[in-house]
């Protein structure tokens, strides 16, 4: 049977992998749709760092490059079922009137920057704070509350200490029934993956769920370092309201 999509997620991340285990795990709830980073293309059009972006092309290939139609689209399209979770990026809000969060819901995925910086690294050069999305998260976060719409919290290694824990505290801050399906998924790709896939998700196409946390002890080089401990009092002011 159709059903009108009544409720709009944001899930505002800025830890790739983990954002994607929790977009999965959305995925598998009977009532909800996915959509992966839909706001990637507009923001590559109008990135303020230098950092190289692997695929960039054909993520510009395969999206909408106008930050306001797409939002339009997350407002009014009927996706045929009562939610739809959008996966977003933090720095993706470049450029954009952002009224539009207060007539969503958001959610804030946080993650310890030492830990960001470890994986993304890996991925991206010429890495700035900007570029992690936590200076983002917190403004973001700032301008959230005391509006009819505040931002929730979600810290990674939380999740991953207690997956069941978490997505009930998370489901009943949605509003939503907690579904035990949302723990499981099949491995490999998704046909709702973003087409940056094939550089980002290795490690969550392995999955078939939450991987247990496991803190990464890799030494950072000078410069990310730095950025590490410059972003540390805004991890550590978000996840004072973790859930």
């Amino acid at each position: 049977m159709h059903s009108i999509t009544r409720q709009r997620i944001n899930l505002w991340s800025s830890p790739r992998n983990i954002s994607t285990a929790l977009l999965y795990a959305f995925a598998q709830r009977s009532d909800t749709r996915v959509v992966d980073e839909p706001l990637y293309a507009h923001y590559l059009c109008r990135q303020p760092t230098e950092a190289d972006h692997p695929g960039r092309q054909a993520v510009l290939d395969s999206q909408e490059h106008d930050g306001q139609k797409v939002v339009d689209r997350m407002l009014h399209h009927d996706y045929g079922a009562p939610v739809v979770v959008f996966k977003q990026m933090t720095h993706h809000l470049v450029d954009l009137d952002r009224s539009f969060l207060t007539r969503m819901t958001n959610v804030l995925l946080i993650r310890d920057p030492r830990e960001i910086l470890a994986s993304f690294s890996r991925v991206v050069d010429r890495v700035t704070d900007e570029d992690i999305g936590l200076p983002q998260q917190g403004r973001l976060f700032t301008e959230l509350h005391g509006t009819r719409a505040p931002a929730a919290v979600l810290d990674s290694r939380r999740l991953l200490e207690d997956p069941p824990g978490v997505l009930m505290r998370l489901c009943d801050h949605l509003d939503l029934p907690y579904e035990p399906a949302m723990l499981s998924w099949p491995a490999g790709p998704k046909p709702y993956d973003g087409s940056w896939a094939e550089y980002w998700y290795a490690g969550v196409h392995e999955s078939t769920g939450f991987h247990p946390y496991r803190p990464k002890s890799a030494e950072l080089p000078p410069a990310l370092n730095d950025i590490a401990e410059r972003c540390r009092p805004i991890y550590e002011k978000l996840l004072t309201h973790a859930l």
